[in-house]
């Protein structure tokens, strides 16, 4: 801030300035302006900022200069008048005064003595605006440094993962197909090393056909964005793989990305499609598929058992246990899962599905746990058997014989015995039954009935069902 170029005849040019006209050029040219005496204390203040009129600073008269600037930029007063009394150019320093209204304001002093009497005028400039300027600056810098941290990580990253990755990648300049980068695995493909791949173009080594085909590949790419992936074989040693390619831009360049599949990975490619095949059937399958977790709650179900359930959408029934739908509400599902536990799966469980809006359908479940490291999942297929024709169960036809052998005994055993009699055949209808139900898992079976273990055991031996040994 020291000026280019001092006046060279001041007393010529300015000679006939009086007192006045120079306090009005002073105050017009500076922010702030100060008459000093010889002690440092301020007689006389000028002000050209209307900021700084209404922090008070026109109070200063009468108080020592050093007493208006905070206490680590004291010193400076001290020098500033010190440079008064010198010859030469003065120079400017920079001091803050505190505000009524919170922080500091910044101002740039630079002070001269006046004649032989002793005072001192200091001019100053606010350096607010200068200031919010640096720290905007300071803030950008800061900034673009975090970017260009945070674009080193990633670019640290990026190179990491392109040389540890298992798949061959070649990075290819569009216009030109000279090899901009390849990854190890590419070398060891290409049966080179990446000094010499890159540089070279691309196809490069392969048979006639072959590179006819892979350049038909990537003019495909270049004109329409993309291209099915081709079959390609080595000139030298006969070696195939797939060639694909995908175009993308950096840097307002053209870039395409190269992959070489081996035989292997192309098989697992294959194997993948067939997976997606595979799910794509269950979730169009005619019987009701669902998945949950150990405890029953739905994670995903199919288009069929929606309409089971008469929902109209999976989310509906996401999160949801299944035991909301089967017939017998809190002892299904806990049969269902104390057998996938004990055994891993279950087939034809038969019990009734409730829909949303009160149908009721008999169905037939069939279920399987499956462990994916601790995780474990709960498969259900769920098949409508309300319309298959069904032909009388030996349960039935017993519960029938039974029935018939006790109202032949109307009129020759009095009625609390032959209640007695109906009650036994029930009870022992029921527990086959839920022996039927369960796979013979007397746990789920007293579960089932709302028995304990030891009552469903004393009925057991009463009726001669089971060997208890």
């Amino acid at each position: 801030m020291v000026p280019v170029k001092p006046f060279d005849a001041p007393r010529k040019s300015l000679g006939g300035l009086d007192a006045e006209a120079a306090g009005k050029l002073i105050a017009a040219a500076a922010d702030v302006a100060l008459i000093i005496d010889g002690e440092g204390v301020i007689r006389d203040v000028a002000l050209g900022s209307e900021e700084l009129s209404k922090e008070g600073y026109s109070r200063w008269l009468g108080k020592p200069w050093v007493d208006t600037v905070t206490s680590e930029t004291r010193a400076k007063i001290a020098q500033l008048i010190r440079d008064a009394s010198e010859e030469g150019i003065p120079r400017w320093r920079h001091v803050n005064h505190p505000s009524s209204r919170g922080g500091d304001i910044p101002v740039a002093y630079s002070a001269m003595q006046l004649g032989r009497s002793g005072k001192i005028v200091a001019v100053g400039r606010e350096m607010r605006s200068v200031a919010a300027l640096q720290q905007r600056l300071v803030n950008a810098q800061q900034s673009m440094e975090r970017d260009y941290w945070r674009l080193r990580q990633v670019e640290t990253r990026y190179r990491l993962l392109f040389q540890m990755a298992s798949e061959a990648v070649l990075i290819v300049d569009t216009a030109s197909l000279k090899v901009l980068e390849a990854n190890p695995a590419a070398a060891q493909l290409l049966g080179d090393n990446v000094a010499r791949i890159v540089g070279h173009s691309f196809p490069e080594g392969f048979d006639e056909q072959s590179t006819a085909a892979v350049q038909n590949l990537l003019e495909g790419v270049r004109t329409l964005g993309f291209a099915d992936p081709v079959r390609a074989r080595m000139a030298a040693g006969g070696r195939e793989f797939l060639v694909a390619a995908s175009q993308f831009r950096q840097d307002s360049a053209s870039l395409l990305l190269i992959r070489l599949s081996a035989p292997a990975v192309e098989e697992e490619a294959g194997a993948g499609k067939s997976r997606a095949a595979l799910l794509q059937a269950v979730e169009h399958a005619p019987d009701g598929f669902v998945m949950t977790d150990k405890d029953g709650r739905i994670t995903s179900a199919n288009a069929a058992f929606l309409e089971l359930a008469q929902l109209s959408t999976e989310s509906q029934a996401r999160g949801e246990s299944l035991d909301r739908w089967l017939g017998r509400p809190g002892v299904d599902l806990s049969v269902l899962t104390a057998n996938l536990r004990q055994y891993g799966s279950l087939r034809l469980f038969a019990t009734t599905l409730r829909g949303e809006y009160g149908s009721v359908v008999e169905v037939e479940i069939s279920a399987v746990s499956v462990s994916e490291s601790e995780r474990v999942s709960l498969g259900f297929i769920i098949r409508n058997v309300g319309r298959r024709l069904s032909s009388a169960s030996p349960v039935g036809e017993q519960a029938l014989r039974s029935v018939e052998q006790i109202t032949e005994q109307v009129g020759r055993v009095p009625l609390k015995d032959l209640v007695r009699q109906s009650s036994d055949v029930i009870e022992r209808l029921c527990i086959e039954a839920a022996l039927k139900l369960t796979g013979d898992n007397r746990a789920s079976a007293a579960e089932m009935l709302g028995l304990s273990r030891q009552s469903l055991y004393v009925k057991l031996r009463r009726h001669g069902i089971g060997e208890l040994g």
